[in-house]
């Protein structure tokens, strides 16, 4: 038999417990996430499916209510309530910590305004172990969750995100990582980029490279498996000067901006793509006088 939870003391002051849980292998569950869930009177969770499957495999019995994005503020007054009654409420996401690119933040937020006692009991995060694993530098970086999905609106992101002076780390599907990853090579061409698949669970893989090599490599697999995270390591100050330089508009002629782009070494499709916008010109017109300018410099 699992064991039962605690009935909330009386008269006690309610507790909230976000819990971070497993992201693949259960021997991360440490003592402390243990207590914690044999503890609550109800514990909160994405699906109870996913998360029934987690309690019986650490020996334990609980209430568990949903309580996902679609249904988190309905569901914050009652919370608010039984917290105000004395209750341990714990509140877990389908995996890894809870508020990190999930809906969880805004209960904590309500709970705090609340007034409400609040405790974090740490577990794995896919975020932090991918930054680790990717072996790319990690004293700056920023985590984007998930990129948009349509190819438009996912270049232009990439664009703002490329002159962020850091590493920069981003979830996504497998279904998706193959043109994730084509798209990184188009905007940041010459970045050092890693694959993180399956952390934590029998094939976790880390795959790196330059972003062109790194997005043919994945492309020519066919089927990727597993959940990705991707980390794009931060631009040098070559790059972030061209990109500040590109945000403020031209300085020089349009021969004058393609020969620095090339000098500093800068991917042939990104740098017309670039002095398009800046110079408002057709960019099929400004490529090739970036072909002619290259083929000029290496004669």
């Amino acid at each position: 038999m699992g064991e039962a939870p605690a009935a909330a003391p009386s008269g006690a002051a309610g507790l909230l417990s976000v819990v971070g849980t497993p992201i693949g292998n259960l021997e991360d569950a440490s003592p402390r996430v243990r207590r914690v869930l044999s503890e609550a009177n109800v514990v909160l969770c994405e699906d109870t499916r996913v998360t029934g499957r987690l309690m019986s495999a650490l020996g334990l019995r609980a209430r568990l209510e949903r309580c996902d994005e679609n249904v988190m503020a309905e569901k914050i007054p009652a919370v608010l309530a039984r917290l105000a009654s004395g209750e341990r409420v714990a509140y877990v996401s389908d995996a890894g910590m809870p508020g990190v690119s999930d809906p969880g933040q805004r209960l904590v937020d309500a709970a705090l305004d609340a007034g409400a006692r609040v405790e974090v009991v740490p577990g794995p995060s896919a975020v932090t172990c991918a930054l680790v694993a990717s072996g790319l530098a990690s004293e700056h970086f920023f985590f984007e969750g998930f990129l948009p999905r349509k190819r438009g609106a996912q270049r232009a992101r990439l664009e703002e995100l490329a002159a962020v002076p850091g590493t920069l780390v981003a979830y996504e599907s497998p279904r998706r990582v193959a043109e994730t990853l084509a798209n990184v090579a188009a905007v940041m061409g010459g970045r050092r980029v890693a694959l993180v698949r399956e952390l934590t669970k029998v094939h976790e893989e880390v795959v790196r490279g330059e972003a062109a090599e790194l997005a043919a490599e994945v492309a020519a697999r066919g089927e990727v498996r597993g959940e990705c995270v991707i980390v794009i390591a931060a631009p040098d100050a070559a790059e972030l000067e061209r990109r500040r330089a590109a945000a403020a508009g031209p300085t020089g002629s349009l021969a004058d901006e393609i020969a620095a782009g090339l000098a500093a070494g800068e991917p042939k499709s990104a740098l017309a793509k670039r002095l398009a916008r800046s110079f408002s010109l057709p960019r099929a017109e400004v490529y090739d006088a970036v072909v002619a300018a290259a083929s000029a410099r290496d004669d």
